[in-house]
């Protein structure tokens, strides 16, 4: 029997989402050959744990709750080739992963692959594949930092896994940014109490958040038959938006059947300021501006838009910068 992906929440990472490969850039830099000899004289030291790596290990956990036909599918999708792959695949086993299935494609994004895997979210440290996804209606995210966040290791492994969202944009489509963009603050809120009642088309981040909804009622389901368990999953969601624009979000996510456990209308107020409380394991915004005060400390991940070129879309700020090419 194959083994079916379709009933999973799959996510495909990139090496550069799950460790810190700063010292293996530097080296892939002077070349091919003298990056392969470098991983094969480092092939069993692990690399160090990237900024998604907390995240992963949260996400795999949820697994125990259906342990013969896991929820949770992590592949990874790589840049290099299987030999110089090794060292990956060995340092995902050195802790503890269960991390199975990989793809590798020397020099070429792998991000063709996602439909064909299921997967619901690609993870890279590489801004320009994670925008060719993007562009090509794929759900992508650039992880901003490269280490694991402080003190991330104590809370590595317990409790519950919270993830984070931003609404338009990454939850939402860009239809009402785009009047937002047009109009300005006051015509967004009269164009948004206009529309309570009618939900918004899916963001690129709608299927992560709808397969998350389905691990809750998961958990809903073990803690009708067990007094002892207590859910581990929470979504917040944080969002600019104010009053009376909060309504159609929140008729939103209803009509999808996903439930927020923590949800924050700044309407405009720092979000750094909730995010350092909340300590979400990872979050997802399109705006690089609200990430960037606490993308040492959290998983921050840009979530950017369909690129100029496509008629009648906009871009995210700061989506055409690039971080290194060498980034995998």
């Amino acid at each position: 029997m194959p083994y079916e992906l379709d009933h999973r929440l799959v996510v495909g990472v990139a090496p550069s989402a799950l460790f810190d490969l700063s010292e293996s850039d530097a080296v892939f830099k002077e070349g091919l050959d003298a990056y392969r000899a470098y991983q094969d004289l480092h092939i069993d030291e692990p690399l160090r744990k990237g900024a998604a790596f907390p995240f992963i290990v949260r996400l795999l956990g949820l697994n125990d709750l259906s342990p013969e036909d896991p929820l949770v599918e992590v592949i990874v999708l790589a840049k290099d080739d299987a030999i110089t792959g090794l060292r990956l695949m060995k340092s995902i086993a050195h802790y503890g992963l269960r991390i199975e299935r990989a793809v590798f494609t020397e020099g070429t994004a792998p991000y063709e692959y996602i439909p064909a895997l299921n997967i619901c979210l690609y993870l890279s440290g590489n801004r320009r594949d994670v925008q060719e996804a993007v562009d090509r209606s794929f759900p992508a995210g650039v992880v901003l930092g490269r280490t694991a966040p402080a003190g991330s290791d104590a809370d590595e492994g317990a409790g519950a896994l919270r993830v984070a969202f931003d609404f338009d944009g990454v939850v939402a489509d860009l239809e009402s940014q785009e009047v937002y963009d047009r109009d300005e603050l006051p015509g967004f809120l009269a164009y948004e109490a206009e529309r309570a009642d009618e939900p918004h088309s899916p963001g690129p981040m709608a299927q992560l958040v709808r397969a998350l909804g389905k691990i809750q009622r998961a958990e809903l389901e073990r803690s009708a038959t067990d007094s002892g368990y207590v859910p581990r999953v929470r979504i917040a969601l944080v969002t600019a938006r104010q009053a009376p624009a909060h309504e159609r979000a929140i008729r939103t996510l209803r009509e999808w059947d996903v439930h927020f456990n923590d949800t924050f209308f700044l309407g405009g107020i720092e979000k750094a300021r909730v995010l350092r409380i909340l300590r979400p394991h990872i979050m997802f915004d399109d705006q690089q501006g609200h990430l960037d005060p606490i993308a040492e400390e959290i998983a921050a991940v840009l979530v950017p838009s369909i690129t100029r070129s496509r008629p009648g879309l906009v871009a995210s700020p700061g989506a055409a910068e690039q971080t290194p090419e060498e980034t995998r």
